[in-house]
């Protein structure tokens, strides 16, 4: 459920949809991700952290990046080439280790000519994960 009132959203994840409904005190304390498809060019995300009350916004990878991506995870892991890799899927489950995570990360870095810092690299766990740091990285070169 969605409402908004004044400056103020609150957002609660209904049967995995999102619906309007009137203002209510249950905050979003337990609301994790949204994704919101919107037919422009991006793909706009909601999301809250546990114990924020902050709501950020943010602009996923464009599709081409996701895809890239997993393509290089599946060329660093020697998975199939039709084997099921999406922006959703998690390295370890995978079957990617510490080290393959590295190696992908480095595999990133050659394919998009970007440099990648460790503290960043040791949050990446999942494709989409990756695929938003690189638009971000690529969007900071560019400005």
């Amino acid at each position: 459920m969605a409402s908004a009132a004044g400056t103020s959203l609150r957002m609660k994840l209904v049967s995995c949809s999102l619906k309007q409904t009137q203002p209510s005190n249950s905050g979003i304390s337990s609301l994790r991700s949204v994704s919101i498809p919107i037919s422009t060019k991006g793909y706009p995300s909601l999301v809250s952290r546990r114990g924020s009350s902050r709501l950020q916004v943010f602009c996923a990878a464009k599709p081409e990046t996701v895809d890239k991506v997993c393509a290089i995870v599946r060329k660093q892991l020697a998975l199939p080439d039709d084997s099921a890799v999406t922006g959703e899927s998690k390295f370890a489950a995978l079957g990617a280790d510490s080290l393959d995570t590295v190696e992908i990360v480095m595999g990133l870095e050659e394919e998009f000519g970007i440099s990648v810092e460790e503290e960043s690299a040791q949050s990446i766990t999942t494709v989409q994960e990756a695929a938003d740091m690189i638009e971000k990285l690529i969007g900071k070169d560019a400005a």
